[in-house]
């Protein structure tokens, strides 16, 4: 069986930079053990597979370890491929994930998926949260994933993650965040738990981190970055119980996978 392959950098415009991600169209779902052998095989943060099939298509996320219930890059990442390739007059693609139907649309030179807000609850800050990161935040909440605030972007830019510490902790990831020097806020995004040490450029932590800095300055339209190595660059904007969360794509490859069943 031969299934289309594509790796796709989302949340740039350039190549080489934001989070690459697969995507693997579908006629039908293969057994689970094979979804995450061809995720461990591709080796990237996720692994977007897509049954192409109706209005709203079924997508399922994996890393190289486990299935995930969000990811926005490889959402990002699965419709520039629907929306070039399989449906290229349509101006959005629906998905149903574990999240819920997601929608993905036009926005010009950008995609703007519509994903469910995730506003986190205050958590204290015990001496193993604090050892943990090794620096003491200034708050910190908990929603799916852990998400601490600090003063400035340079505290996030020298931030040095303990990956074993962190991924100690009862939570999915962990999201470090501040105001940004240029961009509205600054964020890293670290899910060793999940086998992502640092993911360079994550949708998804937007669901908790947007209602936060909406609330902060105020205005429901952020502009955000994430200062990984690659660096990832977004929009987003607050509407009601929904986030929108926009980036661009760029292609880097394309092919086929033989997969013997």
């Amino acid at each position: 069986m031969k299934l289309p392959l594509y790796q796709i950098d989302a949340f740039t415009s350039r190549m080489f930079r934001g989070n690459p991600a697969a995507v693997v169209l579908l006629d039908a779902w293969l057994p689970d053990a094979t979804l995450r052998a061809i995720a461990a095989e591709n080796n990237l943060a996720e692994t977007a597979f897509v049954v192409v099939r109706g209005d709203v298509m079924p997508l399922r996320w994996f890393t190289p370890t486990v299935e995930v219930d969000l990811c926005g890059h490889a959402t990002l990442a699965a419709a520039h491929v629907l929306l070039r390739y399989n449906f290229p007059s349509a101006t959005h693609v629906s998905f149903s994930t574990r999240s819920g139907n997601l929608v993905v649309t036009r926005d010009g030179e950008f995609l703007s998926m519509d994903f469910p807000s995730r506003p986190g609850t205050p958590v204290e800050l015990t001496p193993t949260l604090v050892s943990a990161l090794g620096v003491r935040p200034r708050v910190a909440y908990a929603a799916r994933d852990l998400l601490a605030i600090f003063d400035s972007e340079s505290q996030i830019l020298n931030f040095l993650p303990d990956f074993q510490r962190i991924a100690a902790l009862d939570t999915f990831a962990l999201i470090v965040s501040a105001p940004g020097d240029t961009a509205d806020y600054v964020y890293r995004f670290f899910a060793p738990r999940q086998g992502i040490p640092e993911d360079p450029a994550t949708g998804s932590a937007n669901c908790t981190l947007v209602p936060y800095w909406a609330a902060r300055l105020g205005r429901a339209e952020l502009v955000a970055q994430q200062l990984s190595a690659r660096g990832g660059d977004l929009r987003c904007t607050l509407r009601g119980d929904r986030v929108l969360i926009a980036g661009c794509t760029a292609e880097y490859l394309r092919g086929e996978i033989e997969v013997e069943l």
